[in-house]
């Protein structure tokens, strides 16, 4: 049986798309897949328990037949980590419950699927990081990363140094249209110098990237003040805390951005009416603006939210809708799983074809004449 853990060098970076669509193509030829998330960190409520939804999406697209508590043994939440601060929570019961968990999910399949929890360094507390894990369930690693600039390699060269032996390989995942050159060029032929191996290059995908205005909208329970089209996508946010003449600047620069600020800043939401990279404005405080600024937001076709709750707890929010939204559906996965196809080595992801067979040798030997 093939092990293989995906990680990521930081978070957000699709390990739960990319980790489901490796086991959805591993299905489609032939093998019997297992998943786990040792760690569980993207935690919600549910009929009184904290749960992980990315293991409760992997039983649902994989028919998997598993209880929760298997496919993810450790609840990594805020009450856990400080009891494990405290050094109420015994690293070796982890470990041995996360071993117990993959022994009995394992059993019977040709290929498990391990999923990191947030990023590479997560569990360090009780000595339970993602290389420390793949040592524990002897399994090889696919480590993600982003790329936006060259420094981003010092945070992946130190990444593959913690995985060590282990590592299966690099993939990049959404990269931008303007990064993509650099990358190709100049960051993979240095890092395979280094004996790096790097088996895809996914280029960015707007619908994957973001979330549409209106699903934003309904996340917020937010109230629509203009009759602008909600279809607009939104990858990033801007809080708005300056000046009217700095913030033209700046919002000048954004694109595909929300503006979260006061609904009592009219100042403010007049300047970033102009700028064509602000998608929506979300006004906060329950403060409607004036009269002014919602006409002039439809006569530019930008949408303008309404919700109740302060700047702080509105943009912690929608980062959270961001991070989270689109890896969470069957037609995301299915997506990456067109994307792997197309811009990835499968067979390397998957553990197949990596390694010459001794016959792979012994035949090129010959051809040599050695």
């Amino acid at each position: 049986m093939n092990t293989i853990l995906v990680t990521a060098t930081e978070e957000s970076t699709g390990k739960t798309a990319v980790a489901l669509a490796l086991a959805r193509l591993a299905q489609q030829r032939g093998l019997s897949v297992g998943y786990m998330k040792p760690k569980g960190t993207r935690l919600q409520s549910n009929v009184g328990k904290t749960l992980d939804e990315d293991p409760m999406l992997a039983r649902e697209l994989l028919g998997l037949d598993a209880e929760m508590h298997e496919l993810e043994p450790v609840v990594y939440s805020p009450t856990f980590i400080e009891q494990a601060i405290r050094g109420r929570e015994d690293p070796d019961e982890l470990r041995e419950q996360i071993r117990t968990s993959f022994e009995s999910l394992s059993s019977g399949h040709d290929l498990m699927i391990i999923e990191g929890g947030g990023s590479l360094t997560t569990g360090g507390i009780v000595d339970l990081t993602d290389p420390k894990v793949a040592e524990l369930l002897d399994a090889e690693v696919l480590l993600l990363s982003g790329y936006e600039k060259g420094s981003d390699v010092d945070d992946l060269l130190a990444a593959v140094d913690d995985i060590g032996d282990r590592l299966s390989g690099v993939l990049f995942n959404a990269v931008s249209n303007t990064n993509f050159d650099p990358l190709d060029t100049d960051v993979v032929p240095f890092l395979e110098g280094r004996k790096i191996p790097v088996l895809g290059v996914v280029p960015r995908q707007q619908d994957l990237a973001g979330v549409t205005v209106g699903d934003l909208a309904a996340e917020l329970n937010a109230e629509l003040l203009t009759k602008a089209d909600t279809g607009e996508f939104v990858e990033r946010f801007l809080v708005g805390a300056m000046s009217g003449d700095k913030a033209l600047r700046h919002l000048r620069r954004t694109r595909d951005a929300a503006l979260v600020t006061g609904g009592d800043r009219p100042d403010l939401h007049t300047v970033a009416l102009e700028a064509p990279g602000v998608k929506c404005l979300i006004l906060t405080g329950g403060f409607r603006p004036p009269g002014a600024v919602i006409g002039k937001a439809e006569e530019k076709g930008v949408p303008v939210l309404l919700v109740q709750a302060d700047t702080l707890t509105t943009i912690e929010r929608a980062e959270d809708v961001i991070r989270s939204g689109r890896t969470r559906d069957e037609e995301t996965v299915e997506r990456m799983g067109e994307l792997l196809h197309d811009h990835a080595d499968v067979d390397a992801l998957l553990g197949e074809g990596t390694v010459e067979s001794d016959a792979d040798v012994d035949s090129d030997a010959d051809a040599d004449g050695e």
